[in-house]
């Protein structure tokens, strides 16, 4: 399973991209709440219903294939600095099992802080580039270094998602969803 996780002020588009596209290349995605309860405030005022609170998380990790870390603010920080150390804890995880990771916007900080980028290429949203600590920072749309993908920002929202399912289900699936979502180059 891969878990998307959601923190007050995280930016909608990024997080519903990920979620929606990995959905339609028929892969597990869930989204996690940082709250106490289900719904999760994005960094202009939309509502989501997550599927999953971080207290129902399941802290030996059996299950994990993946986490995506939405930008936005203080969404970001929060996933990064926050009391809750699950998406810390799981992002040490899938670094250290090879399993897929994407970051974007200023969610590379949950990363970056804690050593994760060290060299690796990674880009972010324009202004937290010194926080890819030990990274060598792209600048481009997207950027994918072995398992973990990255990307700039809201406007990149649907290529980083796209080379999410490329990881997982190859070039060719990402190409059929570029294509049916009308996308395609």
């Amino acid at each position: 399973m891969i878990y998307c996780f959601l923190a007050n002020g995280f930016e909608e588009i990024e997080a519903l991209a990920a979620v929606d596209i990995l959905r339609r290349a028929q892969i597990d995605v869930r989204t996690v709440s940082m709250n106490d309860d289900l719904f999760v405030v994005g960094s202009h005022d939309i509502t989501v219903k997550a599927d999953m609170k971080a207290a129902d998380f399941d802290d030996t990790m059996s299950d994990v294939t993946g986490a995506i870390y939405p930008g936005g603010m203080p969404g970001a920080e929060t996933l990064s600095t926050g009391e809750n150390k699950l998406p810390v804890n799981v992002a040490r995880y899938c670094v250290e099992k090879d399993i897929l990771v994407g970051a974007i916007c200023a969610a590379p900080i949950v990363l970056g802080r804690i050593g994760l980028l060290n060299n690796k290429n990674a880009t972010c949203y324009p202004g937290f580039e010194n926080e890819l600590e030990g990274a060598t920072y792209t600048g481009k749309k997207v950027t994918v270094d072995g398992n973990i993908v990255t990307g700039r920002g809201p406007g990149c929202s649907l290529d980083f998602a796209l080379a999410l399912v490329s990881k997982i289900k190859g070039e060719e699936e990402a190409l059929n969803i570029r294509k049916t979502m009308q996308c395609d180059e």
